[in-house]
């Protein structure tokens, strides 16, 4: 079995940066939209699915040479393409881990680029008590439930709407998951949303609302690597994670309950430390006897410094790549940022050109509450009801 089914997939020249810690400059929500500047995306025929229904694939692009690709299915951000610095030489760079053709989406993969939900990362054992009602999920990962379970967003294909917008080209994504999903109660609407920026802005906004009591915790899981898609290990990358504490987790991926300090840890990315801390020292210290199918890397949530209910964005983490320039800070109104060091991959899978995805090929910063909250009411609570409005707001801001 190749090692990244573990993770639960079920089948269908910049100068050190300090992080800021008071809150970022808001973006303005999709509902909020202006007189249009920009063209609607263009969509093309992606493939078809098994049942007949076609997918499509639509291209947001601006000027300069900052292009994404995104699909109905699944909501997936299937490429990224980052132009070289003003005045330079060379091709734009796609930083994106994923396939060219649905079919390669189809048949299994570790969740790139997706829209996960009803909650994702994990619950445990597959069961959460709501008012006293007991509900079981699907269980996906081994005996606990993953992303939403067996099928979950992202297998679903998607309703989908392009738009002209004052910020740039966007594409909304709809779906609704009926009372009883994978075990879930209440109906739930959710929308997902990618806005790109004439500054090459990759803004992710996602929504829900229900008709009855029920818990949500959607993620964006891309897989980055900033050397290029398909270019090996991230080990020679930086990365800064604005946190203090980590969710240590057991050897299911489930917290133990303890909010552990990053300091004196191969977790410790805090972004004051000069220089920054190389994904490779991770890599060899975590776990620290790792065999040849265990995954290596962090896989665990941070707690996001400073963060308050309050809607605001906070920059969450950066990652660059040295050789190349190349930056991603990751901003989000979401109280914990998962980073998985893509420790599952295993090389069995072959990505766009004919890429191999070897282990620790690409690095998910996945902007979340923390996992499994349900069974620990003093996190922060993945509760929706009714009259409510989850929302999260995550913002890709690169620089080269």
């Amino acid at each position: 079995m190749p090692t990244w089914l573990r993770r639960g997939i079920a089948f269908a020249t910049l100068s050190v940066v300090t992080l800021p810690l008071a809150a970022a400059p808001p973006v303005s929500t999709a509902e909020e939209t202006m007189p249009a500047t920009t063209a609607a995306p263009r969509a093309k025929p992606f493939g078809r699915l098994p049942d007949g229904r076609e997918a499509l694939l639509y291209t947001l692009e601006v000027p300069g040479g900052w292009k994404a690709t995104i699909t109905d299915y699944g909501a997936i951000l299937t490429s990224f393409l980052v132009p070289p610095k003003d005045g330079a030489d060379g091709a734009p760079v796609d930083v994106v881990l994923g396939f060219d053709t649905l079919e390669g989406y189809l048949k299994g993969h570790p969740y790139f680029g997706a829209i996960c939900g009803r909650y994702a990362n994990r619950i445990a054992g597959g069961r959460f008590e709501l008012d006293g009602t007991t509900h079981t999920l699907a269980t996906n990962n081994g005996p606990n439930h993953l992303h939403g379970g067996v099928k979950a967003f992202d297998k679903y294909l998607w309703e989908s709407t392009p738009r002209a917008t004052d910020r740039g080209p966007a594409v909304e994504f709809e779906i609704v998951s009926p009372d009883g999903d994978e075990g879930y109660p209440g109906r739930l609407a959710v929308k997902a949303a990618y806005t790109l920026t004439p500054a090459g802005d990759l803004i992710v906004e996602m929504t829900a609302t229900t008709d009855s009591p029920t818990i949500v915790n959607l993620v964006h899981h891309s897989y980055w690597n900033l050397a290029g898609q398909g270019s090996g290990s991230i080990a020679g990358q930086e990365l800064a994670v604005a946190a203090d504490r980590y969710v240590p987790v057991d050897a299911g991926g489930i917290p133990t309950g303890e909010l552990a300090a990053v300091q004196g840890t191969p977790f410790d990315f805090r972004p004051e430390r000069h220089p920054w801390g190389r994904c490779g020292a991770a890599l060899a210290a975590i776990p620290p006897d790792a065999g040849p199918d265990t995954p290596t890397g962090v896989d665990n949530t941070y707690l996001v410094r400073g963060w308050k209910p309050d809607g605001e964005l906070r920059t969450a983490a950066t990652f660059r790549d040295p050789a190349s320039g190349r930056a991603l800070e990751v901003l989000s109104d979401q109280p914990g940022v998962q980073v998985y060091m893509g420790g599952f991959l295993d090389g069995m899978l072959t990505g766009k050109g004919g890429a191999v995805y070897v282990r620790n090929g690409g690095l998910c910063l996945e902007t979340q509450k923390y996992p499994d909250s349900i069974h620990h009411p003093d996190w922060p609570s993945p509760r929706l009801d009714p009259g409510q409005t989850y929302r999260h707001t995550m913002v890709h801001r690169f620089t080269r």
